[in-house]
């Protein structure tokens, strides 16, 4: 069950979790590692941007729907999320997928690899 914990901006969640909320509303996942772990598997369709560049390119993130931040295993797509946040968008879009890409993948769900 997703879970909100006092003090953070988002709602964290697992991966099965994440995978039936994109299939039932609007949503986007972002995944936020360094390039060379994006390229060597990352969720289906995701959208790369590292952490370090959230706050910066925030205006090239959607203004409507649900945000998922995803990374290897919840750190740092947490931190993206706080970005987020701190940027003004609206905690009840903002989700961190906690088990991580390689969660993820061993779960069976949908992932690709390159760029």
């Amino acid at each position: 069950m997703p879970r909100n914990i006092p003090g953070e901006p988002y709602t964290r969640v697992t991966a099965l979790e994440a995978k039936e909320i994109l299939d039932s509303q609007d949503a986007i996942v972002i995944d936020v590692r360094n390039k060379d772990e994006y390229e060597e598997g990352h969720v289906a369709g995701a959208t790369w941007l590292p952490v370090e560049e959230v706050i910066a390119r925030f205006d090239d993130l959607p203004t409507e729907g649900k945000l998922f931040f995803i990374c290897q295993v919840g750190a740092r797509s947490g931190l993206a999320a706080e970005y987020a946040a701190a940027m003004g968008a609206d905690s009840d879009r903002l989700f961190n997928i906690e088990e991580g890409t390689p969660g993820w993948i061993s779960a069976g769900l949908p992932h690709e690899t390159g760029a």
